[in-house]
């Protein structure tokens, strides 16, 4: 099945952008439906983040996240084959001027459904570092490793921990990280994710602490039609981490929640956010 969707992606990849936008979309109109058990957790995610919105609302939202997911996974073609011309025309970075030179940097980057676009971009500028989940199908990760790594930078795999990203911080590197799913108890703090308590490890205030690197938040919007991305570096935090786990958790998650209410349509809803739970708390998946 991989190598069908990856030959499907090849070839739409020769395609306008704006007619690559048009099957990302009707592609993800149809998978909403083939897929229930993503379905259900975006439905999930919608309800307990945004009780107060209409139901019929909340529909429309998850079709639409579904679509902008589907758009931005068919068009990583562009970002795996096309030549780095296009890439540097499909991505614009706003706020480069705060990446300051010699200066150890995490960029903050939370999961919004353009990221890899933001990454590839950022590649042909600096050296990038990131860490990343192994996936169940081999041949999917290696694809994804050889796209995320066609001009240069660093994968390294989440199972390995936190030490390999120190040293590349160190080295000067720029570390692009995301945070701000589930992944589990271990060096997490419950703090309110839209009101709802939400398990955030707190490895960006630990890094930072412990290599002294600037925190700069990095986020992508996916633009309409043909129109590409925009990927806004924000100013790097100040009094960041405070010493305060739990604090420096929210700090993160209240920046997100302000970046959902711009574009709620395009961050991953798709994930279990609220997988792991409070001790005693009812399961939501």
């Amino acid at each position: 099945m991989s190598r069908i969707v990856f030959a499907f992606m090849w070839l739409v990849h020769f395609l306008p952008l704006s007619i690559q936008a048009r099957i990302g979309a009707f592609t993800g109109a149809i998978l909403f439906w083939l897929i229930p058990e993503r379905r259900k957790v975006i439905r999930i995610n919608l309800e307990k983040c945004f009780p107060q919105k209409d139901p019929g609302e909340r529909e429309r939202l998850a079709r639409a996240h579904f679509r902008a997911f589907c758009r931005a996974f068919i068009e990583q073609g562009i970002l795996w084959w096309s030549p780095r011309q296009r890439i540097e025309r499909l991505v614009r970075l706003e706020g480069l001027e705060n990446l300051k030179s010699n200066t150890k940097t995490i960029l903050f980057a939370p999961h919004f459904v353009g990221f890899e676009a933001t990454l590839a971009r950022l590649a042909l500028e600096f050296p990038v570092a990131m860490m990343y989940s192994r996936q169940k199908d081999a041949l999917f990760e290696a694809r994804l490793l050889a796209g995320r790594t066609r001009f240069g930078g660093v994968m390294y795999p989440r199972q390995g921990g936190i030490k390999k990203g120190i040293e590349l911080i160190d080295s000067g590197t720029l570390y692009y990280y995301l945070p701000d799913l589930d992944f589990g108890p271990k060096r997490s703090v419950f703090v309110p994710f839209f009101g709802v308590p939400a398990a955030t490890v707190t490895g960006l205030a630990y890094i930072a602490r412990t290599t002294g690197a600037a925190v700069v938040p990095c986020v992508t919007r996916m633009l309409p039609g043909g129109g590409g991305y925009l990927a806004r570096l924000y100013p790097a935090w100040r009094d960041f981490p405070s010493g305060d786990d739990h604090a420096d958790a929210r700090r993160m998650m209240a920046f997100i929640e302000e970046r959902v209410l711009e574009m709620p349509e395009q961050y991953f809803w798709l994930h279990k956010r609220f997988k792991t739970r409070p001790a005693g708390a009812q399961r939501f998946y």
